[in-house]
């Protein structure tokens, strides 16, 4: 079997764009958006300046994390090494654009579905080259099959010194540059400025930090993009919500099942509540998943024709198992039934977990967003949800009366603040992993960021709940200041997330 790639021969690219233009005849690809496409980049100073070309498309890797993230398996690999997509099978959850280190996926405006290069797979399955590679006029895109001896294509990438884009991600790219400048395919050495060319960039969100490029070496970075396309962020307010519900959620039932069936706490306000916050909360992450997705009615994809691979799709699982446990909880704590609810709450304490902790390998799997990949992440969720589980929970015991384990909830809180403290800190402090990850840490730590995670995540966040339960006890009146504690830490936890999702996006991918 044939396994097919590309070669861009970078000396002979003469940036016509027709490769473009042929891709956009070949498969309809509607204004905006583009399956391949020609990027500018600039260096030095004049008159002793360079400009690169680079043709940029998918890279139809060997490993490719897109098809692994896919939740209903529209992204596949075929035999030949071809990596093609199903737009009948897309719920549009845009998970593979995340997953993607080279930016190769977008969202078609008309189907609403994700689409990329597929090697005009068409095309080929009939003898043919792709068009792009018929229509180059300077025979610069070598398509062909790498494991032919005889080909072209192979010849080039055994006896040329060849490269790709990122090899560190691990995903073995099938799309290798010939003579090409390595800053032309490095983004975090290039700068980008409001203008292109012939036209103003489109904005998109991105801080001037994230877009202006640092160099590997001390000195100037003098890579400037003159002209590309527009990669708008995926995901936006609603993930970062999502995260912030599932977080009161799960830490709820986490928190509050071993508590009532260890008889640390007995109120039959914790009981109930405790299972409807979970019940509810879970219940607004799975509609803000839906929501967030372009093709929403066809959310049940998920379950019917699953990518067992997909965290997305184990997460599915989970939030409905979870959330009928929750619900099942409910039921049986109003009905009086202690033994069933006793178990039932012993249970919520590995569902919880399993709710908040999931999220981690999904978003593991964005292998293009390496500010996501942090080791500290399960451990920062887990933590999250107990603060948020917390907060909730202390919230319902004084709005209901209650007085029984008010003091005990208030330690936990302040505990698992001063670890959340200690967890995200480190996780943006300490060395980072390669210069995307730093970037994208120093947004947040000294760049658009920094105000507000330090006067609302960290202020409103953490010290203000700190300071007031403080207060509470020292006063012997923690009733209200349990209440201020809690507010406020739910509101510095919702900013964190947003911050969090938003800087793992800023840092462009191509």
């Amino acid at each position: 079997m044939a396994r097919y790639g590309f070669v861009i021969d970078q000396r002979k690219c003469i940036g016509c764009h027709a490769c473009t233009v042929a891709c956009k005849s070949e498969n309809l690809v509607p204004l905006g958006v583009y399956r391949t496409w020609v990027k500018y980049v600039e260096k030095g100073t004049f008159p002793h300046t360079r400009r690169s070309f680079t043709v940029l498309r998918c890279n139809h890797c060997d490993d490719a994390p897109c098809v692994t993230i896919c939740p209903t398996k529209a992204l596949f690999r075929r035999p030949d090494g071809i990596v093609d997509f199903d737009a009948d099978r897309c719920i549009g959850c845009k998970s593979c654009m995340q997953a993607c280190p080279y930016d190769a996926l977008y969202i078609d405006p008309i189907t609403r579905t994700a689409a990329k290069c597929n090697y005009c797979s068409h095309r080929v399955d009939q003898g043919l080259l792709p068009a792009c590679v018929v229509v180059c006029p300077e025979k610069a895109i070598i398509a062909g099959d790498l494991d032919d001896p005889t080909s072209e294509i192979h010849q080039l990438v055994a006896r040329e010194p060849v490269m790709v884009r990122k090899p560190e991600q691990g995903t073995r790219p099938k799309l290798f540059y010939l003579g090409a400048d390595e800053a032309s395919l490095t983004p975090e050495v290039q700068t980008r400025t409001n203008g292109y060319l012939w036209a103003e960039v489109r904005p998109d969100d991105r801080p001037a930090e994230a877009v202006r490029g640092t160099e590997y070496l001390p000195g100037p970075a003098d890579a400037r993009v003159a002209y590309d396309v527009w990669h708008p962020k995926p995901w936006g307010w609603k993930v970062a919500s999502y995260l912030w519900t599932k977080s009161i959620g799960s830490g709820a039932l986490a928190l509050g099942g071993p508590l009532l069936a260890s008889g640390v706490m007995s109120d039959r306000l914790l009981g109930i509540g405790a299972a409807a916050i979970g019940m509810v909360f879970l219940a607004i992450t799975a509609v803000l998943l839906i929501w967030d997705l372009k093709r929403p009615e066809r959310f049940w994809y998920l379950l019917v024709k699953p990518n067992p691979r997909s965290w997305l799709v184990w997460g599915g699982y989970i939030l409905l198992v979870v959330g009928g446990l929750a619900f099942f909880w409910a039921v049986a704590s109003l009905a009086g039934w202690q033994g069933i609810e006793r178990l039932l709450a012993w249970l919520a304490l590995p569902g919880g977990i399993a709710a908040a902790g999931y999220t981690a390998f999904l978003f593991g799997q964005a292998e293009g967003r390496d500010f996501w990949q942090s080791p500290l992440l399960l451990p920062i969720l887990l933590v999250q949800a107990l603060v948020a589980g917390t907060a909730a929970l202390l919230l319902l015991l004084v709005a209901g009366g209650a007085l029984e384990g008010r003091a005990w909830l208030g330690l936990v809180l302040g505990g698992g603040l001063i670890g959340l403290f200690v967890l995200v800190a480190s996780e943006l402090l300490v060395p980072h992993a390669n210069l995307h990850v730093a970037k994208a840490a120093r947004l947040l730590t000294h760049g658009p960021y920094r105000g507000e995670l330090l006067v609302v995540g960290l202020g409103v966040g953490v010290l203000v709940p700190l300071i007031a339960l403080a207060l509470g006890w020292a006063g012997g009146n923690l009733a209200p200041w349990s209440v201020v504690a809690a507010v406020a830490a739910l509101i510095g936890l919702w900013s964190y997330e947003r911050l969090w999702v938003e800087a793992g996006q800023d840092i462009p991918l191509s």
